[in-house]
């Protein structure tokens, strides 16, 4: 029969109190203070992972935590507060090394979509609203893109928290009158420079006259010049807005795009 402790790590879990841990090696990343202050202003006492430690002679290495600890610290006001450890003693300096420099090389990040999703799950109010206004238009939020899908999530996270509901559900309104769904007309990049036009113009861009001039230009024309004029979003909010201008007798400002700051939209 197979000896199965061979693949349960030779570890003892301590509370230690963070005074006695030491996490100032070489081969660590420099602490991120505002990673720090961040996580403690959202503090989640079921987020929190054991700390690896390794004790050689009677210090305790931390090799795998060294956030984790300085948040519990920042949220308790006292470095006398303890964490849960995973105490390994068989450890060297370099194998320390070694397991720090591989311990995300196979593990397979959550996609935003699965992020979301979760966060569906879980009662999140913000993100069942987001979802419930995707599927109200008859569209579905997606992992990949596919037809009638919106895969750019993180997208219309961001756009939802930058200027809320009313906006997100314009900047929808305004791609799919437009472009009806089309292969692309859902992508950051789009959702993104529609957004700016509108945080900029407000009222003044008028939802019909942008759906008839811009939707009657292709949207591989779109990518096309958007790609020729710069990189990102201000590059098809360049595009899209010459579309809108084209003929127009009064048109808006191309030079808003850099100067004038967005409208804020109330949720």
């Amino acid at each position: 029969m197979n000896d199965l402790s061979q693949y349960v790590p030779n570890v003892v879990f301590e509370q230690i109190p963070i005074k006695n841990l030491v996490s100032d090696q070489e081969y660590q990343r420099n602490l991120s203070v505002r990673h720090v202050q961040r996580a403690a202003a959202n503090f989640d006492l079921y987020q929190i992972n054991p700390v690896k430690v390794s004790r050689r002679g009677s210090i305790n290495y931390v090799f795998n935590g060294q956030h984790t600890i300085e948040i519990v610290a920042l949220v308790s006001g006292s470095r006398d507060t303890p964490v849960w450890c995973m105490v390994y003693t068989d450890l060297e300096y370099t194998h320390e090394a070694d397991i720090f420099a591989n311990q995300m090389k196979y593990v397979k990040p959550l996609l935003p979509y699965e992020t979301f999703m979760a966060s569906v799950e879980a009662g999140s109010d913000k993100h069942i609203l987001i979802k419930e206004l995707v599927e109200s238009f008859g569209l579905s939020l997606t992992s990949s893109t596919a037809p009638g899908g919106i895969c750019a999530i993180s997208t219309l996270v961001s756009l939802y928290d930058k200027h809320g509901y009313h906006m997100l559900q314009r900047v929808l309104t305004l791609c799919i009158g437009t472009w009806e769904g089309a292969p692309h007309s859902f992508s950051a990049n789009l959702l993104n420079a529609a957004a700016r036009l509108i945080s900029v113009y407000g009222d003044d861009l008028k939802d019909d006259i942008f759906k008839e001039k811009v939707g009657q230009i292709s949207l591989k024309e779109i990518i096309r010049q958007a790609k020729e004029r710069r990189e990102g979003s201000l590059g098809y909010a360049e595009a899209l807005l010459l579309a809108y201008n084209k003929k127009m007798r009064n048109p808006l400002k191309m030079e808003s795009l850099y100067h004038s700051k967005t409208r804020q939209c109330e949720e």
